[in-house]
């Protein structure tokens, strides 16, 4: 899976929110300043090359859909974040965090409580 721009990530996010559907209607969800219409046209074509979104011709337009969940690129972006930039250890980057207090302790706990009832379903 290639890694996105983030005017691609921009362009997925929309595609995510709304199940698919016309470069418009993206373009109507992104941040001001939105790019022009031709310019999200080409990220939306790149997207469909590297087999992000798939299109299909309505009438004399496309719609788009996305391909891979928003799941799926969210696990595996995370984990060659974290291989590249903590030596493959959750536990490294969840130490960075609290290091730069940007994680409270109530949030750590609430990790912790996580794993901790995982580990305890059967």
């Amino acid at each position: 899976m290639e890694r996105l721009t983030q005017s691609e990530e921009e362009a997925m996010r929309g595609f995510w929110e709304l199940g698919g559907g016309f470069i418009k209607d993206v373009l109507e969800r992104l941040p001001e300043p939105r790019p022009p219409y031709t310019t999200l046209a080409s990220t939306v074509r790149n997207l469909e090359r590297k087999g992000y979104v798939s299109s299909r011709k309505l009438g004399n337009t496309y719609r788009f859909v996305p391909v891979v969940t928003a799941e799926e690129y969210r696990r595996r972006f995370l984990g060659n974040f974290v291989g590249d930039y903590f030596r493959n250890s959750y536990k490294e980057l969840v130490s960075f965090f609290a290091q730069e207090q940007k994680i409270s302790p109530e949030e750590l706990q609430d990790i912790i409580d996580m794993i901790e009832n995982r580990k305890s379903r059967p």
